[in-house]
């Protein structure tokens, strides 16, 4: 959670919660890169930790600030299903309060939209989450992810100048994101900010699917 958030900021997200994006971003890294992911528990500061920790990854999201409103809009207008979805999807949806992985880019839940309310543009999520990484905010880990949801459509050039941005912000520093994660609804990009080699990752409607059910129970 970021340290400028205001006091109602921060009740918002006590009231809705952050955990449905912390166990979708487990559950993606988990199937897309390996069983041993799965180990990561839920926490805080970072939010996804290895038991032993040997890996922290710190959660967050990021999107345009011009988009915000076209997302309200749309969301409204999905309410009054001008918007069509599936019988079963709108019904998961109105229950649980999120619609990310089983809607269009456009459509937020009720709860969800709290959360991308209070997101930054991709530069400025990237320096807060670097900085705080450096300043030894998230403590003593061997190794440190970033995991950054977004609502915006990143070409590959997109990706690699973010990679190529948090590399230059965090170097010379002792304690450095190794990875950067950047999760679109349907593919994730895996950056290795020593190497910075990016490799992209499907993620099919299925998989959409199953991540979506595991991560609102």
């Amino acid at each position: 959670m970021d340290l400028t958030l205001t006091a109602d900021d921060r009740r918002l997200l006590t009231k809705f919660g952050t955990c449905f994006f912390e166990r979708y971003a487990k559950l993606t890294l988990e199937h897309l890169l390996g069983a041993p992911f799965g180990r990561l528990v839920n926490r805080d500061r970072p939010d996804l930790q290895m038991p032993d920790r040997s890996l922290g990854i710190e959660v967050t999201r990021a999107m345009n600030e011009s988009k915000l409103e076209a997302v309200r809009m749309l969301n409204e207008l999905a309410a009054d299903d001008i918007i069509k979805l599936p019988d079963t999807v709108a019904d998961d949806i109105r229950q649980s309060g999120y619609a990310y992985g089983v809607a269009e880019i456009g459509t937020v839940g009720h709860k969800e939209y709290e959360y991308w309310r209070l997101a930054l543009p991709m530069k400025r999520i990237l320096e807060n989450k670097v900085r705080k990484v450096c300043d030894g905010f998230y403590g003593d880990f061997r190794s440190y992810g970033l995991y950054v949801f977004t609502k915006d459509e990143m070409s590959r050039d997109e990706i690699f100048d973010a990679l190529v941005y948090v590399a230059s912000l965090q170097e010379g520093s002792s304690r450095i994101y190794s990875k950067l994660y950047i999760s679109q609804i349907h593919e994730l990009a895996v950056c290795d900010t020593v190497t910075m080699d990016v490799e992209c990752h499907v993620i099919t409607p299925a998989q959409c699917r199953l991540f979506y059910r595991e991560a609102v129970k």
